[in-house]
């Protein structure tokens, strides 16, 4: 099996698995009693809470964990939200992640103003175009740090102080994509929230963080027991946490040798594709280390995946969320039906290797002549 769907979801560490493991059999305390076991597992929280917020260089009240980077998202958007009397008008683009997207449309259903940039030819969305979107109302502003599809890297930092200087608004990103590719610090940024998810990182499906700024107080999520600083009630998911905060370890240790690793092996496999598929287009400017977007014009992309999973390799034709819809994101870029109809996304991660580049570059080239001799 090679496996090259690291922006859908990663392998979970070893570290990881072990940290699950031990909370699930032996450290299995409610972080809310005050027994022994009780006790323990306050510990263990607050000790991922630590790891998480370092891991973006934010104070450790300033991190609350969700179910991952959806939920992050929606209350990122909803929350803030709340906070106002009246509806006003939300900054966001036109190619974020359907979670943004589909919470900024419940917004306007609720009155709110959206404007949606849409990316510039290298397919970045810059701190102009978000300036000339102000307005007196902006609420919010949200773009995100890395596209989960063609790997374009926005100027976050740009985006926030012209925000910052234009407007009261409060600047939020997506950068689920981002942990352990690009560096990433929130105070450097300048960000008031910022979401993040387990599964991408070699953590646990059902777990990510959102980091608020202290002063920054977004409507609770969740409502219950006060969990979370009672901004998003019920029993923490404690395996989860732990496994995502072992993760969080790891991945530390690795960056930024392992982005230097997968950046090369994006270089490697542009360069044999071009060379052995002289059709393929290369889609977006190649920012991200780990996202590789190729069209080949003319091909489906679900044949030609098709015919690579028959194969034991697995890559995406897009966003693991699309179930079956165009692409947005390259829609909002503007290339042609038959470019984004042949388009698959290669999503690498620390432990691929060129063997498996070299061997995904022949496949895909046979499986691309296999359907040319159908046709």
């Amino acid at each position: 099996m090679i496996y090259f769907d690291n922006a859908a979801t990663t392998r979970v560490c070893p570290e990881a698995a072990e940290a699950m493991a031990a909370v699930l059999t032996e450290q299995y305390g409610n972080p809310s009693s005050t027994h022994a076991l009780g006790r323990q597992a306050r510990e263990l929280l607050d000790r991922a809470r630590e790891e998480v917020a370092g891991a973006v260089g934010a104070e450790k009240g300033e991190i609350f964990f969700t179910s991952g980077g959806t939920e992050s998202d929606n209350w990122a958007v909803s929350g803030v939200c709340a906070r106002h009397r009246r509806p006003g008008h939300i900054v966001t683009s036109a190619y974020e992640h359907d979670a943004m997207l589909q919470i900024c449309a419940k917004m306007e259903q609720q009155g709110w103003s959206v404007t949606r940039l849409k990316p510039d030819g290298e397919g970045h969305v810059t701190p102009e175009m978000v300036k000339e979107a102000l307005r007196e109302d902006t609420a919010l502003v949200s773009v995100m740090l890395v596209n989960n599809e063609i790997g374009a890297v926005n100027d976050l930092a740009g985006i926030a102080a012209a925000v910052k200087k234009n407007s009261g608004a409060l600047v939020h990103t997506d950068a689920v994509q981002g942990l352990f590719k690009v560096p990433l610090s929130v105070r450097k940024l300048g960000v008031d929230l910022l979401s993040l998810s387990g599964h991408k990182i070699h953590g646990p499906k059902g777990i990510g963080a959102l980091y608020v700024r202290r002063g920054v107080k977004p409507a609770p999520m969740i409502l219950g027991g006060g969990q979370e600083s009672g901004q998003r009630s019920g029993t923490e998911a404690m395996p989860a946490i732990c496994g995502f905060a072992a993760a969080v370890r790891a991945g530390r240790r690795e960056f930024p040798e392992s982005a230097e690793h997968m950046r090369s092996l994006r270089r490697f496999l542009t360069e044999r594709l071009t060379e052995s598929l002289p059709e393929a287009v290369i889609l977006g400017p190649g920012d991200a280390p780990h996202i590789l977007s190729v069209s080949l014009p003319g091909h489906r992309s679900e044949i030609l995946l098709n015919l690579l999973d028959a194969e034991g390799i697995c890559v995406s034709k897009g966003s693991a969320c699309k179930k079956g819809r165009r692409s947005h994101v390259l829609e909002a870029m503007g290339y042609a039906p038959d470019v984004i109809d042949g388009a698959l996304r290669v999503s690498l991660c620390r432990d691929n290797t060129r063997e498996e580049a070299e061997i995904f570059a022949e496949k895909l080239k046979q499986a691309a002549g296999r359907v040319l001799k159908k046709i």
